[in-house]
């Protein structure tokens, strides 16, 4: 029976009446069903997105395979005698964009009944931003050695540190969503690992109790990270992170016993002896023990020795004779002529593993596995999860994946792998880390997948404007009309321009300069262009600005050059995705960068083979470059910016002279990676939607489970997007290690005379992608 005093009758009767909502305290009294462990925040809310956005496949890389067969070591994995890329089984999947969506996307979208026909998602280790005061910026290798400070994107800062709110309310809604869509994507047997600190465990617990239940709870593991420093005079130094586990339901789950890492001076002196035989280092364990009392007085004849015991006996007698023809060296005499057998130190597997991890240590600035991401974590820890969570073939995953460390180690392990990050750089960053991963593993004859690079592309900013992406495509295009003022007005808001109305092809104007907006859902074509330049003609103006979230290929410089002959100073700039966020418009955070150029060559050789040059490369980017952040310059300091596509660094000497040297001192010192697909439109790029009827909620439902055709809430189908994959068929980029970058790439081979596209992609410092397309007759 519910008991209420008089006051508190009055207090729920006054906020009903007033439509407020009801304090937390009166949820478990006055409802059944109320949870038993919640965690309560101004503006909670428990419903989640279930929206299905298709995935745009961008980019295919696969290092080819010296094999012709299928390996027999990995059941689902066919490749092609003639080219050694993969064919079948599971691609890996790695993936940028927002991961609230692409969970939602996951779990709700034709890319679920993938992931459970590659035997479900087994395990999710993610590591989210729990710093309010963090700096997300890193340092980026500038040509051969020289480096500058890379500083996250708008809406890496506002998807983190401007998430968390004043007291946490809006990080722990945005974790919440996300922990929930996490949950309904694991398979029954997965488990799920959240990294954090102080700051949070507390929090993450109550809300993983809440979503998976307390009695799913596998460990809370203290991880020390290093030393204690005495950096506080007022509290104990933090030198842990915490490591939350839970199951989906455990003790079904998947879990391996794992060992301590036992360093190598405390081998020495755990494992003394050294057996002269063989030269293995050993220590020697008693084979008499009291708890087996039972065969006290027996006799076990040991190498031809007649040994008893007033003890007891811990094998028996076929145990001694079976151990001993496997090794004859195996028995330790000690000077009192007594038996002991042999421990050997390549054949420990180190303590059992407690909760409390102290044999891992944080990465060093200089250590080997670095690649200069702040928040990287050390291989080793992630092994770790993975091994004691999963099993060789299993799936893994990692939302906030950064510098791709779980899906390189799953890699390595024979998992396969989605990895997803919101930052464009932490893509790239990922990208090269596991081609390095297939380069060793191919070296070392080991098995390795391919992996794909998706995005939710143009679906994603219909999906941002309001665009109903379920509706049949004619209706969808519709509705994308009735949208485009809404979304023309955002982005010259963001531009920080004005519109203009009745002038057509025209939106709006900056200073003197003529501003078009290009189509939220495709590239700005060279058809666009001529328009622009021919209303410029027709009305006397001399400048300008063209954006696009995507720029037809072969515009730049083609398309400035001819309107330059013709009076016309044309600029093609980028749409970030930013302009989408109201709070970074609404400041001004918004930065928009002209499109990259680059200039390649292909030359023709004998037997049918062509090789790719890079000839040059130029962007126009700007970072830190304004007066303000000058002068604010300390007398003495020096600070490394980028002004007008070059990367400089700026001095203040003690007279307060300010002083530039410039760090790009040619044109490939921009370039960090660059690939060819040497066959550009032989794979289309194909995508999965489902349609539904117009009558329906513009809400999409999930997906049902079965074949592609007729569902009971709509039509899957698949579409050509009318573009085409990069399939990545050779690369050369640069590393921490490794700062050398190969201008040519080697030979390929066509396998008949005919007429091919070649595209060429750059990829620059700071993660920008540019890409050229070349035809050649062979």
């Amino acid at each position: 029976m519910i008991q209420l005093t008089d006051k508190e009758k009055a207090e729920i009767i006054e906020r009903i009446q007033n439509d407020k909502p009801l304090p937390a305290k009166y949820r478990a009294t006055l409802f059944e069903d109320a949870k038993g462990v919640e965690l309560i925040w101004k503006g909670k809310r428990n419903e989640v997105t279930n929206v299905v956005l298709p995935f745009q496949t961008i980019e295919q890389i696969d290092e080819p395979r010296d094999e012709s067969h299928r390996p027999e070591y990995v059941d689902d994995l066919w490749s092609d005698p003639k080219t050694g890329r993969q064919v079948g089984g599971w691609t890996n999947k790695l993936i940028w964009g927002d991961n609230k969506l692409v969970l939602s996307s996951l779990k709700n979208g034709p890319m679920r009944r993938e992931i459970e026909n590659a035997g479900g998602l087994k395990l999710i280790y993610i590591d989210p931003p729990f710093d309010t005061g963090a700096d997300f910026s890193f340092n980026v290798e500038v040509g051969d050695g020289e480096s500058v400070t890379k500083q996250p994107s708008v809406l890496e800062e506002i998807a983190y540190r401007d998430t968390w709110g004043e007291n946490g309310e809006r990080y722990l809604q945005y974790i919440y969503e996300r922990l929930i869509l996490m949950r309904d994507l694991l398979h029954p047997a997965g488990s799920i690992y959240v990294h954090c600190d102080w700051r949070l465990n507390c929090h993450i617990r109550i809300l993983l109790e809440e979503i998976l239940g307390k009695f799913n709870l596998i460990n809370q593991i203290s991880w020390k990270r290093y030393a204690a420093h005495n950096l506080s005079q007022k509290r104990y130094d933090a030198i842990t992170d915490t490591i939350i586990a839970f199951a989906v339901d455990w003790p079904e789950n998947i879990f391996t016993p794992q060992f301590g890492i036992t360093q190598e001076c405390e081998m020495e002196s755990r494992f003394p002896h050294i057996e002269a035989e063989t030269g293995r280092r050993y220590q020697h364990v008693a084979l008499e023990q009291a708890s087996n009392a039972s065969s006290k007085g027996e006799a076990r004849y040991i190498a031809g020795r007649r040994v008893v015991s007033e003890v007891g006996w811990r094998w028996s007698q076929e145990t001694f004779d079976e151990r001993l023809r496997e090794n004859p060296n195996l028995i330790h005499w000690t000077k009192a002529g007594r038996p002991r057998y042999k421990l050997y130190v390549d054949e420990y597997e180190g303590s059992p593993l407690g909760d409390i991890w102290t044999d891992i240590g944080y990465l060093s600035a200089n250590d080997s596995q670095g690649v200069g991401y702040p928040t990287q974590k050390p291989e080793a820890l992630l092994e770790r999860i993975i091994k004691a969570s999963s099993n060789e073939g299993d799936l893994v995953a990692d939302f906030f994946c950064g510098s791709g460390t779980t899906l390189a180690v799953a890699e390595k392990l024979g998992r396969k792998w989605i990895g997803c990050d919101l930052g464009r750089f932490a893509i790239h960053t990922s990208r090269k880390r596991l081609i390095g991963v297939q380069r060793r593993l191919k070296a070392e004859g080991k098995p390795y997948r391919s992996f794909e690079i998706l995005n939710l592309g143009k679906y994603e900013r219909q999906y941002f404007v309001g665009i109903n992406l379920s509706l049949p495509e004619t209706e969808r295009e519709k509705e994308s009309r009735k949208k485009e003022t809404e979304y023309v007005r955002l982005v010259l808001e963001a531009y920080k321009a004005q519109p203009v109305s009745q002038s057509p092809p025209f939106h709006g104007r900056k200073g003197k300069v003529m501003i078009v907006v290009g189509p939220i859902d495709a590239p700005v074509t060279q058809a666009l262009v001529d328009e622009v330049v021919n209303g410029c003609l027709s009305q006397g103006l001399k400048s300008v600005d063209v954006l696009g979230f995507d720029f037809e290929m072969g515009l730049v410089p083609q398309a400035q050059n001819e309107a330059s002959k013709k009076g016309v100073h044309l600029a093609l700039k980028y749409i970030p995705k930013e302009v989408f966020d109201r709070e970074a418009v609404r400041k001004g955070h918004v930065k928009f960068y002209d499109a990259g150029y680059l200039d390649a060559a292909l030359k023709v050789l004998p037997e049918n083979k062509v090789t790719i040059t890079l000839k040059g490369y130029s962007i126009f980017y700007q970072q830190d470059a304004d007066p303000e952040t000058l002068s604010s310059l300390k007398t003495g300091a020096s600070k490394v910016i980028v002004e007008n596509g070059k990367v400089v660094r700026v001095s203040k000497d003690a007279k307060g002279e300010i002083s530039k040297e410039i760090l790009t001192k040619q044109w490939t010192d921009w370039v960090d990676y660059w690939a060819v697909d040497f066959n550009y439109e032989s794979r289309k790029e194909i995508i999965r939607v489902v349609e539904r009827n117009t009558l329906q909620d513009s809400h999409p439902s999930p997906l049902p489970e079965g074949d592609k055709g007729n569902t009971e809430n709509g039509i899957e189908v698949e579409k050509w997007t009318g573009g085409y994959i990069f399939e990545n068929e050779w690369q050369s980029f640069r590393t921490r290690k490794d700062r050398t970058l190969e201008l040519t790439s080697a030979p390929h081979q066509y396998p008949k005379k005919g007429k091919y596209k070649i595209a060429v992609k750059v990829i620059d410092l700071f993660g920008n992608d540019t890409t050229k397309v070349l035809e050649v007759k062979i």
